[in-house]
């Protein structure tokens, strides 16, 4: 795994320890299709929250959430809709979340966008 995995994958420890936090819980982490990945899936309340989680140590080429761009909606749209299908969850109300994390990785600040998209 290159350095962009290994903070990547330590990007998403924090944001579902952030997100345990909050009294969410975890359903299933790095879902993967044909139409992408979602970084998190997890229940709040009785939503089924699908989570993106966006890390970014500099802001020099823009925030972590101004990096989940219109294709990267669509993509996310189309995973939860296959995960969906493949669960047979089509009646839970669901929505898609932004969890975004900026700074250096010893002391970030948190942003949680619900029902970003």
């Amino acid at each position: 795994m290159n350095q962009t995995g290994i903070v990547g994958n330590h990007a998403e420890k924090m944001a579902l320890k952030y997100l345990k936090k909050q009294r969410l819980n975890l359903i299933e982490k790095n879902f993967n299709c044909r139409c992408g990945e979602i970084d998190l899936i997890m229940a709040d309340q009785d939503y089924l929250v699908f989570v993106e989680v966006r890390y970014r140590r500099n802001p020099q080429f823009g925030g972590a959430l101004e990096s989940v761009n219109y294709h990267k909606q669509l993509k996310l749209r189309r995973s939860a809709e296959l995960y969906l299908q493949l669960h047979k969850k089509t009646d839970a109300p669901c929505r898609f979340d932004i969890l975004c994390i900026d700074g250096e990785i010893i002391k970030p600040t948190y942003q949680w966008v619900q029902n970003a998209f």
